[in-house]
């Protein structure tokens, strides 16, 4: 008898411990999950009450009801009410101002999201989530005022920007131009002030540019910048492809820069290395030269740039060259700088006080230098056969930085000097005449100076 009785409580004690365990899966598994829904939205929000704030969701049990509620402090109204059956697990939405409201006009107001998920915890009610946002109304476009500009720029260069913007939520002031290229406008002397150097590029026809200021509400105003635009032409050649430079010098560069060069004929590879691999090379310099890392500035100025003592130019900027084999066109290319000779391995100098941003081999520009002088102003040294400086060295006016050479895509000891705004190809003659420099950029920078200093 004792030992049924024994038994009995062994089998009753198996039972109770199954359903223990039994229990507590179910309560450990996903249908009971204890994690309240995941509401993305900002604690402060500035608002126009034109455009929707987006709130996002998302819960692993599924997303059961929502509400959204506008509080002014002494009212609420429901803005947004939903229950969904097949509980998705991540939400997306757009929540815009009500237009029939009981508001009064107020400066804030409170944003309330509420979020019930589908899991049976918390005696099958679910777990819920509550996120507020504080809801700053500001429906004001920022203030744009012009208050100096170069005269004209051609197609091309380059040309320079002075303007005020005001705002007391103002978040970013910046050139748009027709091309689609934004240039960083620098806040320049006082406080409200902003100047900018902005480019026309050789390849583009038309060109426009707009002063742009949007606020944290983003709140949106725009000013078209009176440039005359000067029309410029350029040099459009036709060079014909022999077989002794496609067997030398594109198969050169095609081995060092093409994972596969035996699966391309001689044409192929050069239509590798003057387009795949050019137009990796001037990305990568464009990268590096739309960089502004000033936070202001108060003056810009560099001398004239002359940067190979006696040099010749031999190539000019903007040519758009046409390349044929056998008579046939067979690619194209833009020449983005000014190609200078003097004697071989001839000094190379900076004409300014830099920072070295780049000293590297880039493919068709072979060992390359890029040096920064301030205010968005770059200038490029290609196809050299040595450099004495290191990246992120600072260099002084006349300093030696290298030699010329025949690296890269170059068939004579030249140098390949070009000139960037903010990572824009413009023409280095501008840059090399101590005239245009003073009529386009520092009179321009001056006589805003002047006006600020007025007001």
């Amino acid at each position: 008898m004792r030992k049924n009785n024994g038994l009995k409580s062994l089998v009753y004690i198996v039972i109770i411990l199954v359903l223990v365990a039994g229990v507590f899966g179910v309560l450990n598994s996903s249908m009971f999950e204890k994690n309240s829904p995941k509401v993305a939205l900002e604690s402060q929000i500035y608002w126009n009450l034109k455009d929707s704030i987006p709130i996002k969701i998302e819960d692993e049990s599924g997303i059961k009801f929502i509400k959204v509620i506008l509080n002014d402090g002494t009212s609420s109204q429901v803005v947004m009410s939903q229950e969904f059956k097949d509980t998705p697990k991540q939400l997306s939405f757009n929540i815009s101002f009500p237009k029939r409201n009981t508001f009064n006009e107020k400066k804030n107001y409170t944003l309330i999201v509420e979020a019930t998920d589908n899991s049976k915890w918390n005696f099958f009610r679910g777990n819920e989530a509550t996120t507020q946002a504080e809801l700053k109304i500001d429906t004001k476009r920022p203030e744009l005022y012009a208050l100096n500009q170069s005269y004209k720029i051609a197609k091309g260069g380059s040309a320079a920007v002075v303007f005020r913007a005001s705002d007391p939520n103002l978040d970013e002031v910046y050139i748009m131009t027709s091309y689609g290229k934004k240039f960083k406008a620098t806040p320049f002397y006082k406080e409200g002030y902003y100047a900018s150097l902005v480019a026309w590029p050789v390849s583009v026809d038309d060109f426009s540019a707009d002063i742009v200021a949007v606020d944290k509400a983003k709140n949106r105003s725009s000013m078209r910048i009176k440039y005359f635009l000067q029309d410029r032409k350029y040099r459009v050649s036709k060079i014909a492809l022999n077989d002794r430079f496609l067997d030398g010098k594109i198969l050169d560069l095609t081995n060092m820069h093409s994972n596969d060069p035996d699966s391309m004929d001689k044409l192929a590879k050069f239509k590798f290395i003057n387009e795949t691999l050019r137009i990796s090379n001037e990305k990568k310099i464009a990268q590096i030269t739309s960089v502004v890392p000033e936070e202001s500035i108060n003056s810009f100025y560099v001398k004239p740039f002359y940067p190979l003592k006696n040099g010749a130019a031999v190539a000019s900027f903007g040519d758009h060259r046409y390349y044929t084999y056998n008579g046939q066109n067979v690619s194209e290319s833009w020449h983005l700088g000014l190609d200078l000779a003097s004697t071989a391995g001839a000094d190379i100098v900076s004409s300014n006080n830099a920072i070295v941003a780049f000293n590297a081999d880039n493919g068709i520009y072979g060992l390359n230098m890029i040096l920064y002088h301030g205010f968005g102003l770059y200038t490029l040294y290609g196809h050299c056969n040595s450099s004495v400086v290191n990246t992120k060295d600072r260099v002084s006016a006349d300093q030696l930085i290298g030699t010329t050479g025949t690296s890269g895509l170059a068939l004579g000891d030249h140098l390949h000097f070009g000139v960037l705004v903010q990572g824009v190809e413009v023409r280095p003659e501008e840059w090399m005449d101590t005239k245009w420099m003073k009529d386009n950029i520092y009179d321009v920078l001056e006589l805003s100076k002047q006006v600020i200093d007025k007001k």
